[in-house]
């Protein structure tokens, strides 16, 4: 994984997502995905920018398929965000940084 972005999976979801502190957000993906790959210098950038701030995680939805399950991800890339462990918003497929900049500016002031 890139700096500032770290790897979750099913045995650490709880701990890393849940029992978290202010916004995480989740990059659900898969090798495969070609989309994904298109995201991923983007959510490393946001990492870089916004470090301390936001906790930036990957989840494979192939490897941890419950998880997925459990959120009902029909797409990826799905970027979803947790704050205090709730779940408060979500993007499906690949999107431009300054869409994502201006959710995680809204969710921080929220």
């Amino acid at each position: 994984m890139a700096e500032g972005v770290l790897e979750v999976t099913s045995a650490t979801w709880d701990s890393e997502v849940i029992k978290a502190q202010g916004l995480v957000m989740v990059d659900f993906w898969a090798p495969w995905c070609g989309p994904c790959r298109i995201v991923t210098p983007t959510v490393q950038e946001l990492a870089k920018e916004y470090a301390g701030r936001v906790k930036f995680l990957k989840l494979n939805t192939d490897e941890n398929s419950d998880i997925a399950s459990t959120y009902k991800i029909m797409g990826i890339p799905t970027l979803m965000f947790f704050k205090d462990g709730r779940k408060v918003d979500q993007i499906v497929g690949a999107v431009p940084k300054q869409q994502l900049t201006s959710l995680i500016e809204s969710l921080l002031n929220a």
